[in-house]
């Protein structure tokens, strides 16, 4: 998709609004990653870069009740949902959001014990964003990002057209395991994201959005042409789910 044509935005969003989440993920995952991350203090900073409508967020403030949280994405009704969630939840007092760029993060060094990001980090590219990230981390502090990744080597090719536009390079386990240690973190930890945690909050309802939204970009060439992007992405992941997925990696900052 061409985000610069404020069109393919609009369209983009009108998609994605209303979702609970912007990418494959779970509370059992979110939980589960957080157990590799090991003990952190009870009154531990928390930044979830690229939060989206911050399903993760909430799952966060509830795994970690003494936690508080910075939430940052670039996109305003995003902010506003998860603003909507944390109240009803009555995390709100442990829960901020900030609009933002995670190429250009507004924070001191040294200002969070764990760094989150859900499947945003390609955005900047994962290299750059581990290096680039790094340096708001305190002393022992953890970072946990999901990154889409190759599973098999034999993967059809019409498996990797479907990811060629976005993401040309997109790497293995393997890779992404060394590159974290490149990037100067321990490696704590990983794993798949099961099937579900693509079905449940993020397809499924997607699904049904394209289904409400197809009358209403009737002649409107550039909204068809965003809705059947969409419905693509979910045939791709039907058909080809053994050969890629998104892996959850939990790191530690190594020692200089």
């Amino acid at each position: 998709m061409d985000f610069s044509d404020p069109r393919v935005r609009r369209a983009f969003f009108d998609v994605h609004c209303g979702l609970p989440r912007e990418g494959p993920g779970s509370r059992d995952c979110t939980a589960r990653a957080l157990a590799l991350a090991g003990t952190l203090s009870a009154r531990a900073r928390l930044l979830d870069i690229a939060c989206g409508p911050g399903m993760q967020t909430m799952d966060l403030a509830a795994l970690l009740p003494e936690a508080r949280i910075v939430a940052l994405d670039n996109h305003g009704p995003f902010l506003a949902e998860l603003q909507r969630r944390a109240v009803a939840g009555g995390v709100a007092d442990r829960v901020a959001t900030v609009r933002g760029d995670m190429a250009a993060l507004p924070f001191p060094a040294g200002s969070f014990d764990l760094l989150w990001c859900e499947g945003a980090a390609y955005i900047m590219g994962v290299a750059r964003a581990l290096r680039a990230w790094r340096p708001l981390l305190r002393p022992g502090g953890r970072l946990a990002l999901t990154e889409a990744v190759w599973l098999r080597p034999d993967a059809p090719a019409a498996a990797r057209r479907c990811w060629a536009p976005d993401y040309p390079d997109m790497g293995d386990v393997e890779s992404c395991r060394r590159l974290a240690g490149e990037c100067g973190y321990a490696l704590l930890g990983d794993f798949v994201l099961p099937e579900s945690a693509w079905w449940d909050h993020y397809y499924a309802p997607m699904q049904e959005r394209l289904a409400q939204l197809t009358p209403r970009h009737e002649g409107d060439a550039v909204g068809q042409e965003v809705l059947q992007e969409c419905r693509e992405e979910i045939r791709c992941y039907r058909e080809f789910s053994d050969y890629y997925g998104y892996l959850f990696l939990v790191m530690a900052v190594r020692d200089p």
